[in-house]
Protein backbone atom coordinates (compact mmCIF):
# COMPACT_ATOMS: atom_id res chain seq x y z
CA UNK A 1 0.00 0.00 0.00
CA UNK A 2 1.28 3.47 -0.85
CA UNK A 3 1.89 5.68 2.19
CA UNK A 4 3.01 8.71 0.19
CA UNK A 5 4.49 10.01 -3.01
CA UNK A 6 6.68 13.09 -3.25
CA UNK A 7 8.13 14.86 -6.24
CA UNK A 8 10.47 17.83 -6.57
CA UNK A 9 11.97 19.77 -9.46
CA UNK A 10 14.71 22.37 -8.98
CA UNK A 11 17.14 24.52 -10.93
CA UNK A 12 20.69 23.14 -10.82
CA UNK A 13 22.25 26.61 -10.66
CA UNK A 14 20.08 27.56 -7.66
CA UNK A 15 21.41 24.64 -5.63
CA UNK A 16 24.96 25.22 -6.88
CA UNK A 17 24.90 28.91 -5.92
CA UNK A 18 23.54 28.22 -2.45
CA UNK A 19 26.04 25.52 -1.52
CA UNK A 20 28.96 27.54 -2.91
CA UNK A 21 27.92 30.88 -1.39
CA UNK A 22 27.08 29.62 2.11
CA UNK A 23 30.03 28.14 3.97
CA UNK A 24 29.13 24.86 5.63
CA UNK A 25 25.75 24.51 3.92
CA UNK A 26 26.97 21.63 1.75
CA UNK A 27 27.85 19.67 4.92
CA UNK A 28 24.48 20.49 6.47
CA UNK A 29 22.53 19.26 3.47
CA UNK A 30 24.59 16.30 2.33
CA UNK A 31 26.33 13.37 3.97
CA UNK A 32 30.08 12.84 3.51
CA UNK A 33 29.31 9.92 1.19
CA UNK A 34 27.03 12.10 -0.96
CA UNK A 35 29.63 14.87 -1.12
CA UNK A 36 32.32 12.39 -2.16
CA UNK A 37 30.04 10.94 -4.85
CA UNK A 38 29.00 14.33 -6.26
CA UNK A 39 32.52 15.74 -6.23
CA UNK A 40 33.73 12.71 -8.22
CA UNK A 41 31.45 13.69 -11.12
CA UNK A 42 32.33 16.08 -13.93
CA UNK A 43 29.12 18.08 -13.39
CA UNK A 44 28.85 17.87 -9.60
CA UNK A 45 26.14 20.53 -9.38
CA UNK A 46 23.68 18.34 -11.29
CA UNK A 47 24.22 15.49 -8.82
CA UNK A 48 23.87 17.75 -5.79
CA UNK A 49 20.65 19.19 -7.21
CA UNK A 50 19.18 15.74 -7.88
CA UNK A 51 19.97 14.67 -4.31
CA UNK A 52 18.47 17.86 -2.92
CA UNK A 53 15.32 17.23 -4.95
CA UNK A 54 15.14 13.67 -3.60
CA UNK A 55 15.37 14.92 -0.02
CA UNK A 56 12.55 17.42 -0.67
CA UNK A 57 10.50 14.68 -2.33
CA UNK A 58 11.05 12.41 0.70
CA UNK A 59 9.75 15.07 3.11
CA UNK A 60 6.66 15.47 0.92
CA UNK A 61 6.11 11.70 0.74
CA UNK A 62 6.41 11.17 4.50
CA UNK A 63 3.61 13.68 4.89
CA UNK A 64 5.15 15.95 7.49
CA UNK A 65 7.36 18.12 5.36
CA UNK A 66 10.67 19.21 6.82
CA UNK A 67 9.58 19.22 10.48
CA UNK A 68 9.90 17.35 13.74
CA UNK A 69 13.64 17.91 13.96
CA UNK A 70 14.43 15.98 10.79
CA UNK A 71 17.53 17.17 8.96
CA UNK A 72 18.43 17.03 5.28
CA UNK A 73 21.57 15.02 5.99
CA UNK A 74 19.41 12.30 7.62
CA UNK A 75 18.09 11.50 4.15
CA UNK A 76 20.89 10.04 2.04
CA UNK A 77 21.06 8.99 -1.58
CA UNK A 78 23.43 6.13 -2.30
CA UNK A 79 24.04 4.28 -5.56
CA UNK A 80 24.56 0.62 -6.28
CA UNK A 81 27.32 -0.65 -8.58
CA UNK A 82 25.17 0.01 -11.65
CA UNK A 83 24.35 3.56 -10.54
CA UNK A 84 20.78 2.86 -9.39
CA UNK A 85 19.90 5.30 -6.60
CA UNK A 86 18.66 4.21 -3.20
CA UNK A 87 17.31 6.39 -0.39
CA UNK A 88 18.62 5.62 3.10
CA UNK A 89 17.33 7.35 6.23
CA UNK A 90 19.06 8.03 9.53
CA UNK A 91 18.18 9.74 12.81
CA UNK A 92 14.74 11.29 13.16
CA UNK A 93 13.94 10.65 9.51
CA UNK A 94 14.58 6.95 10.19
CA UNK A 95 12.33 7.13 13.23
CA UNK A 96 9.56 8.63 11.07
CA UNK A 97 9.90 5.67 8.71
CA UNK A 98 9.58 3.24 11.62
CA UNK A 99 6.63 5.08 13.18
CA UNK A 100 4.78 5.06 9.87
CA UNK A 101 5.62 1.38 9.31
CA UNK A 102 7.22 2.08 5.93
CA UNK A 103 8.62 -1.14 4.47
CA UNK A 104 9.86 0.03 1.06
CA UNK A 105 11.30 3.24 -0.34
CA UNK A 106 11.62 3.86 -4.06
CA UNK A 107 13.51 6.83 -5.49
CA UNK A 108 14.14 7.99 -9.03
CA UNK A 109 16.43 10.88 -10.00
CA UNK A 110 16.81 12.80 -13.23
CA UNK A 111 18.92 15.77 -14.20
CA UNK A 112 19.96 17.85 -17.14
CA UNK A 113 22.30 20.81 -17.38
CA UNK A 114 19.66 23.16 -15.96
CA UNK A 115 17.17 21.11 -13.93
CA UNK A 116 17.03 18.18 -11.53
CA UNK A 117 14.00 16.16 -10.49
CA UNK A 118 13.25 13.35 -8.09
CA UNK A 119 10.30 11.24 -7.10
CA UNK A 120 10.03 9.22 -3.90
CA UNK A 121 7.42 6.57 -3.14
CA UNK A 122 6.95 5.20 0.38
CA UNK A 123 5.16 1.89 0.79
CA UNK A 124 3.92 -0.09 3.74
CA UNK A 125 2.45 -3.57 3.95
Amino acid sequence: MIHGIGIDHIEVERVNARINDNEGLREQLFTPREIEYCESKKFAAQHYAARFAAKEAFFKAIGTGWRNGMAFDEVEITNDDLGRPDLVVHGRAGKAIEENKITNIQVSLSHTKDFASAIVTLEKT
